[in-house]
């Protein structure tokens, strides 16, 4: 007796959280390069399900543009690589560490919330949410916490208490992409003008 084809191998079944989670992951890339002219159909295929599929986990494009957003704010995986800088290294090599994760966090967010942006989306949406500030609050807490711990072998030498200096360093770095007077200073040049200052 010769044995029946196997039957098509359906794909793991997901909660509605770890749905929606691959539908951001697979649509952040589209949205960041085509902001809000990209098509449900298109996010559909990039996420190798249907388009009913992502209404039924949005709702409407709209929502799933916001969950966009709110994944690209997430600072996670900077966050994770910061734990795991030596604390043994010189400061000026852990900090420059910390500084080039954060940087590139940082760009992956303005490309997204900038090609929405450049696509109309500032006009359209509604004015941020107490949850959408809550987030980012939360967001630069951590990125706080992050940057002190890293400083805190060094607490002794520092003139400052190091939440204090880890909050100047994140917001030099976020004013890092700023047009400034004879150009854009490197990560290392930022670090290094935070602790020695601007004295030669």
């Amino acid at each position: 007796m010769t044995d029946s084809p196997p039957g098509r191998r359906r794909a793991p079944s997901m909660t509605p959280d770890q749905r929606r989670a691959m539908i951001v992951a697979a649509a952040l890339p589209l949205v960041a390069e085509h902001g809000t002219a990209v098509s449900t159909a298109q996010l559909a295929r990039a996420a190798g399900i249907g388009e009913a599929t992502i209404f039924r986990a949005f709702g409407d494009k709209d929502a799933l543009l916001d969950a966009c957003v709110a994944e690209a704010l997430r600072p996670d995986n900077a966050l994770d690589a910061i734990a795991e800088i030596p604390l043994d290294l010189p400061l000026e090599e852990r900090l420059a560490e910390a500084a080039r994760e954060l940087d590139a966090h940082l760009q992956r967010m303005g490309t997204v919330i900038g090609a929405l942006h450049a696509t109309g989306r500032r006009a359209e949406r509604p004015p941020p949410s107490d949850a959408a500030a809550d987030l980012r609050a939360r967001s630069t807490n951590a990125t706080v916490d992050a940057l002190a711990a890293l400083m805190e072998p060094d607490a002794a030498d520092l003139r400052l208490p190091v939440e204090q200096l880890a909050a100047v360093l994140l917001t030099q770095l976020f004013s890092r992409h700023r047009p400034i007077a004879g150009g854009e200073l490197g990560v290392e040049e930022h670090v290094d003008l935070f602790l020695n200052g601007a004295r030669a």
